[in-house]
């Protein structure tokens, strides 16, 4: 009998044995250099935890609210493309286990099984990634069938007006199949791809994704959709002042994993500017680099309302399918309670910027 995986590095390790290397590098790979890739992991490291003693933490509740959708943990799973190049089942597998674990799933527009057969894979929240088209009718249409199957949310990627140059996509020559109708999402033509230099996926971007993009196209979505529209892509304290003006419903910090422009920050070193520039408007998530329930604390001390984990869950769909995705939540919000009560708090709403010293923190304190 094969030892079961004890953490999310083990997940990741059996994932790279039993993935092409092609696959593996898409799921795994960043932009350039792959600096910002390794600093949304080592950021974290740089963040120590100040634990609180002789609480009585005999009782743990780690639930907490999106948009008035009660999770299990603020643990939730992110929009992440082609879950069948991990297990055949793809998303649906995923949806299933997010759905047992009792958290908030955000359906990628890349996904490998329609929206509809996700939907009707089990009863639970969803929310819908939306990228923005050249023609507009196709992000249009998605909006629709997300409402029509049941999508409580659309949460809307702004930091890809054109897509990061990911060398190991391009040296491996990745192929994305039937770009054209997004893999049955929807039937709408959005023209012919060619990968005769590079990859599929660039190809693919260049012809459709719309670079022109702007604040005033916020005000367009919301014309089309009474959903709540959450923005992915905010690094900065400006954009999430312009974000909160505009009248989103919440921001994700997020640096698209770090696949789009390499030297950006970490998303956890300007989660605290974004959080202070909000001041409360709008929920602030955040994604990128999570492998740990310490990064999870780490990221609510310093104003995360919840984390979006991507990566780990595709190491876990391939890794054992639905039961290695459920398995990889499981052991987050595992580590995530125990964190907790090791640093003597009970609930999500007593975890706060003092449980937490960041490397500024111990800058100013020699000053």
């Amino acid at each position: 009998m094969e030892d079961e995986p004890v953490n999310i590095r083990e997940y990741e390790e059996i994932a790279k044995q039993v993935l092409p290397k092609m696959i593996f590098d898409f799921y795994n790979g960043g932009a350039g250099d792959e600096y910002t890739l390794r600093e949304n992991r080592e950021a974290y490291k740089r963040i120590m935890l100040r634990p609180r003693i002789l609480v009585d933490v005999s009782r743990i509740d780690m639930s907490t609210t999106l948009l008035g959708y009660k999770m299990q943990s603020p643990i939730m799973v992110a929009p992440t493309a082609r879950h069948k190049y991990a297990h055949p089942e793809g998303e649906v597998a995923t949806a299933r286990a997010a759905a047992a674990c009792n958290t908030l799933m955000v359906l990628s527009f890349a996904s490998s099984r329609k929206i509809e057969d996700v939907a009707s894979s089990c009863n639970a929240v969803r929310f819908y990634q939306l990228y923005v088209y050249q023609k507009r009718e196709v992000s249009a249409t998605l909006v629709r069938r997300a409402e029509e199957y049941g999508f409580k949310a659309i949460v809307l990627t702004v930091d890809t007006p054109r897509l990061g140059r990911r060398e190991k996509d391009i040296k491996n020559k990745f192929i994305l199949p039937q770009l054209s109708n997004l893999e049955g999402l929807v039937s709408v033509d959005v023209g012919p791809v060619s990968g005769k230099r590079g990859s599929d996926l660039e190809a693919f971007a260049s012809q459709t994704l719309d670079p022109s993009l702007c604040w005033n196209d916020i005000e367009w979505l919301r014309s089309i959709t009474s959903l709540p529209i959450i923005l992915k892509g905010i690094i900065t304290a400006d954009d999430a002042i312009k974000a909160v003006e505009m009248g989103v419903s919440g921001i994700v910090v997020s640096n698209h994993g770090a696949r789009q422009l390499d030297y950006s920050p970490a998303t956890i070193s300007v989660l605290e500017e974004v959080v202070k520039a909000v001041s409360g408007a709008v929920p602030v998530l955040i994604d990128g680099g999570i492998r740990r329930g310490t990064d999870v604390f780490k990221a609510l001390a310093l104003g995360a309302k919840a984390v979006l984990v991507g990566r780990p869950i595709l190491f876990g769909l391939a890794a054992k399918g639905e039961k290695g995705v459920k398995s990889v939540l499981k052991m987050l919000q595992g580590e995530l309670e125990l964190t907790m009560a090791l640093c003597g708090t009970t609930s999500i709403n007593e975890i706060t910027r003092k449980h937490v010293q960041t490397e500024g923190d111990r800058i100013r304190s020699l000053l």
